[in-house]
């Protein structure tokens, strides 16, 4: 609620501003170093922006229910209202939550095995180490951070132009959490990976992070759409490491936080210099890769130009003999400009003989002489020799910087670009730090002003950093952070329910983890606080509706991903192919009548390809997948710290009636029929283990059982010629798939 109005409140008192009157002069003399100045040690004495310190592990009554300090924390609280912890979640519970909530799947028969086996606290710890290890993780945990870093395919507005190749940057995510990448790297990779000491595809591809935005190819302003396209990576930036919300800056000093308009642009003058590559209103991907390797690769492409020019002379000289000798089988139009001379010739000629270079070479090959031929062979040789020692470096989507024409940065009066007041050096908020970065410490090729910002950002020294990414972890792990807003520490943001707990955490990731998103998993995992059922407990939830104390397991709902991917696994049909261009699922053909070329806005669908894991699904602004849209697919136009989680009717008719759903209970019942045989307590026993990762209790099996013989007995007599494909026990079998699909149980896992 107090969020809520501050929004409010902020929208309230800037509007006026934005709703200037031609021809107001706009105000002068705006002081920089009073701005700063404004900045008090109340201001910096907030709890998120002090030194994070290491708070001693509390002693308890309970310990032994303490297997590592986050309990003692969670304990102190609890014991402090004479409560206790909920009691721990039953072996197959808790294993089915390890592999949703690391990996996104639910665990195989054979896994469930293992888990039924080894159900002591140490062996679990043993299975999140192997869940960790799996490539399944990245392909989890991924899909969490393109959340906030906006992620799409394509760049929004009336057009919605594809953004070419964006798609290695989603890759980059997965393979840098399966690698665990050290965090700290990390940002360091996405914020300045082409400034580098030592730089390569990998880390340029990553610095695509700053153009995942939305973006405008036809603007109205261009000045305007061009701050419009530096406050969005300075506003994702800031909420992404910072958590604050310094955007609110770019008018005025911020209302309620300590964050003032100068500070704004000294963050803006860190980004000013990066140049978005386009050629009129498409954007425009390029090869990455270092400087030198940049260079070998046009030295190279040069080569192959001179080699592929001596391929053309030969073929264009056979060709034109074959067209004076009446031989030729090429169309009317290439033969008249073949025959034009290549001084005579006009664009269009031009154009025509480069589009048919194929073509041509196909007609020359049966006019060639053996001295040609060995030239050709020779030739073609010798740019396959050139391509196998420098191979094509991978195409990226990024930005580019250069140190020619360095752009100053002006503090833009009531945040108009027509407005321009001081010109700003680079500098981070004054409130979190005394002494600025260096950034006047250019590369060979760019300013390195991004890298002085990501050295400060994964600083130790850095209050925020680590709270931050803490706080975002435990949020995936217990359905909301130890600070309610993930993207806000400020002082309109919600105050952390356990303050020491999120700063031992965050000394502990620092100094003890090494920045390793992998260890800090682990140690979450490891505690009694996440292995706790979600038990209900009646006076508790009276006192603490919103169990700020931790007092039981959250109760919640899976992701749309996971449900999806769930649904694929349990079917037996997905597809576990890893990286590479996205893949496009199934969409209804209404959701394409509006387009005049539907194949172009969403090739024709292809199941074996449509059954890879959801974070390879291609994300188009202006048309979400509907199954993804209704299942509450986050925002793609801005930083979505935390999903909305709707309960709304169309996700019932779209689980229960949808194509997908259908479609995939009929492989399950297939693979029902398959591996259990036709006996239906031993079906129906199968598809819970499958799909709910426990056998059904006896009132579930008759009850199921029941249902079953009722569908069976309706589908025969709607058969009773025995006319259709498929037999009454099948199709009663996939009512049977429909409804476990739509179990509580199965979106809901605790």
């Amino acid at each position: 609620m107090k969020r809520s109005l501050s929004i409010t409140l902020c929208l309230l008192i800037c509007f006026p501003l934005l709703a200037e009157e031609p021809g107001e002069m706009p105000e002068v003399g705006i002081d920089l170093k009073a701005s700063d100045a404004k900045i008090t040690q109340d201001d910096r004495d907030h709890w998120a922006f002090k030194k994070v310190e290491r708070p001693d592990v509390p002693q308890v009554k309970n310990d032994h229910w303490v297997r590592n300090p986050i309990d003692a924390f969670i304990l102190q609280k609890l014991e402090r209202k004479g409560w206790k912890p909920a009691p721990a979640a039953v072996p197959e519970t808790l294993g089915r939550r390890l592999y949703l909530g690391l990996t996104g799947l639910p665990p195989t028969l054979k896994q469930q095995a293992a888990i039924d086996a080894n159900s002591d606290p140490e062996q679990f710890d043993h299975l999140v180490k192997k869940l960790l290890a799996s490539e399944a993780y990245g392909e989890r945990w991924a899909r969490h951070w393109l959340d906030i870093v906006r992620y799409a395919e394509t760049n929004g507005y009336e057009r919605d132009g594809m953004k070419p190749n964006v798609w290695r940057y989603r890759d980059y995510i997965i393979r840098a959490l399966n690698d665990d990448v050290p965090f700290n790297q990390f940002i360091l990779e996405q914020l300045a990976g082409d400034e580098l000491e030592t730089v390569d595809s990998r880390t340029v591809i990553a610095t695509g992070y700053y153009r995942l935005g939305p973006f405008d190819d036809e603007p109205a302003d261009f000045a305007e759409d061009r701050f419009d396209q530096l406050d969005d990576m300075l506003n994702t930036t800031s909420q992404v490491f910072l958590g604050i919300t310094l955007a609110c800056a770019r008018c005025h000093d911020h209302k309620f936080e300590a964050l003032t308009q100068h500070d704004y642009y000294k963050m803006i003058a860190i980004f000013n210099p990066l140049t978005r590559p386009q050629s009129g209103r498409s954007d425009l991907d390029l090869p990455a890769g270092s400087v030198e390797q940049l260079a070998n690769e046009q030295k190279r492409n040069g080569e192959i130009a001179k080699h592929n020019s001596n391929i053309d002379s030969i073929n264009l000289a056979v060709a034109l003999k074959r067209i004076q000798d009446g031989t030729s089988k090429l169309d009317e139009a290439i033969q008249k400009a073949l025959k034009t001379p290549a001084g005579d010739r006009d664009s269009d000629a031009v154009k025509l003989i480069a589009s048919k270079r194929n073509e041509i070479a196909a007609d020359a090959d049966s006019g060639l002489n053996d001295e040609q031929r060995d030239q050709l062979s020779q030739t073609k040789q010798a740019i396959k020799a050139l391509r196998e020692e420098t191979p094509d470096l991978p195409r990226g989507y990024f930005f580019t910087e250069s140190l020619e024409n360095v752009p100053e940065t002006n503090l833009l009066v009531r945040g108009k670009a027509s407005s321009p007041g001081p010109v700003v050096q680079p500098g981070v908020p004054t409130v979190l730090t005394s002494v600025q970065p260096d950034f006047d410490n250019p590369t060979n090729h760019t300013t390195g002003r991004r890298l002085a910002l990501a050295n400060w950002i994964a600083s130790e020294s850095n209050p925020l950093t680590a709270r931050v990414l803490v706080n975002r972890v435990w949020q995936h792990h217990f359905g909301v952070g130890i600070v309610r807003t993930p993207n806000d520490f400020g002082v309109m943001g919600a105050a952390p329910t356990h303050e020491e707990l999120l700063d031992w955490l965050a000394d502990w990731f620092v100094n003890e983890g090494e920045w390793s998103l992998k260890k800090l998993h682990a140690l979450i995992l490891s505690s009694n606080a996440y292995r706790m059922s979600s038990e209900w407990n009646e006076s508790y939830a009276a006192d603490d509706p919103e169990n700020n104390l931790l007092w039981r397991r959250p109760y919640r709902r899976l992701e749309v991903e996971a449900i999806r991917d769930s649904i694929l696994a349990v079917s037996g049909q997905i597809n576990r192919k890893m990286y590479g261009p996205s893949m496009y699922p199934y969409v209804p053909s209404d959701a394409l009548d509006n387009h005049a070329d539907k194949q172009k806005i969403w090739p024709a669908f292809n199941e074996e390809e449509a059954n890879r894991r959801t974070i390879y699904s291609y994300v188009k602004r202006s048309l979400i997948v509907p199954f993804l849209e209704v299942l509450d697919l986050c925002d793609t136009t801005k930083s979505t710290p935390q999903r909305i989680v709707t309960s709304v009717a169309p996700q019932a008719l779209t689980l229960f009636n949808g194509k997908f759903v259908n479609r995939q209970a009929e492989y399950f019942a297939k693979r029902l029929e398959t591996e259990a045989g036709d006996g239906s307590a031993a079906q129906i026993t199968l598809a819970f283990k499958l799909a709910l990762c426990r056998e059904p209790t006896a009132t579930e099996l008759q009850v199921m059982t029941d249902f079953l013989a009722t569908e069976t007995k309706k589908f025969r007599e709607e058969d009773a010629d025995g006319e259709l494909a498929t037999s009454p026990e099948y199709r009663a079998l996939v009512q049977i798939c429909r409804v476990i699909f739509n179990l509580n149980e199965f979106a809901y896992p605790d």
